[in-house]
């Protein structure tokens, strides 16, 4: 007992790790895990179908008569499927849940009562979200790549620049998503409907607007790495010519980072500060 009362108590951040590897176990066989798995298994799927199409040389991928150029499709499918939706609703459903769900199970006492910081909680199931997400959807990113690229006689030797860029976009995304959703999980309560409301409502509405108020989303700042230039005669460049007022990619690399150690800041401080009450 006098050996375990002098046992020094665990720094900030072995105390982060240690909570880090017990919710990475828990994401990866937790419900959650089926829906990632379903949501990046789709353009895959979706990427099998294209490039079985073009092997049959049917139509499906041409227009005007031309066939449509894999590097094409993949910066489309990129844009459209992953950066618009995949990694939002990723960060939306994990991040909320990384303090709501213990709440919600009636477990978060149990976590608090442990000799360790409130935010170091926060921190670690954080640190597992983003390892879970970015080990799952980079992969599902290359099976896609190499699928779709080569259609339509693409180079992978000339495109792969760009898939090492969109990688690293990827994990930008999922971190500042998650670290905006984090916060929300942690600082109001029913944090799913905001979430949704925040990435599918006000992020939509808000970047097809002129004016200031796309800088307060974060998909105005990822949409200015985007590695892919649209031909201006294709449909994807009418689509893209709404999101045009783009910041430099500097800015935008640093915005990024900003809003993610930002938001982790104000959602370790909000968990630190905040009385979870539960329900009876």
């Amino acid at each position: 007992m006098t050996e375990a009362r002098d046992r020094p108590a665990p720094t900030y951040l072995s105390a982060s790790m240690r909570v880090f590897d017990l919710a990475l176990g828990e994401m990866l066989w937790s419900r959650r895990s089926v829906f990632l798995a379903l949501v990046v298994g789709g353009p895959v799927i979706v990427a099998i179908v294209l490039r079985a199409l073009d092997a049959f040389q049917l139509p499906a991928l041409r227009v005007n008569g031309v066939r449509v150029a894999g590097p094409l499709v993949f910066g489309m499918m990129i844009w459209f499927l992953y950066l618009r939706f995949i990694v939002p609703i990723l960060g939306v459903f994990y991040g909320t849940a990384l303090i709501a769900d213990e709440v919600d199970d009636r477990t978060i006492t149990y976590l608090f009562v442990r000799p360790i910081p409130r935010g170091a909680v926060l921190l670690g199931k954080y640190l597992a979200y983003l390892a879970c997400t970015v080990l799952i959807v980079l992969p599902s990113v290359m099976l896609v790549y190499f699928l779709v690229v080569p259609i339509g006689d693409g180079s992978i030797a000339r495109t792969f620049p760009d898939l090492l860029k969109d990688l690293i976009l990827l994990a930008l995304g999922l971190a500042a998503y998650g670290a905006v959703f984090a916060f929300v999980g942690a600082r109001f309560g029913r944090p799913l409907l905001f979430g949704l409301f925040f990435a599918f409502g006000w992020e939509v509405v808000t970047l097809a607007v002129p004016g200031y108020l796309k800088r307060f989303t974060v998909a105005y700042y990822v949409q200015g790495l985007v590695p892919h230039a649209m031909p201006q005669d294709s449909a994807a460049a009418l689509l893209q010519s709404i999101f045009r007022d783009q910041p430099p990619g500097w800015a935008a690399v640093v915005a990024l980072l900003l809003i993610t150690g930002g938001f982790l800041f104000l959602a370790v401080r909000a968990v630190e500060r905040r009385e979870y009450v539960l329900e009876q």
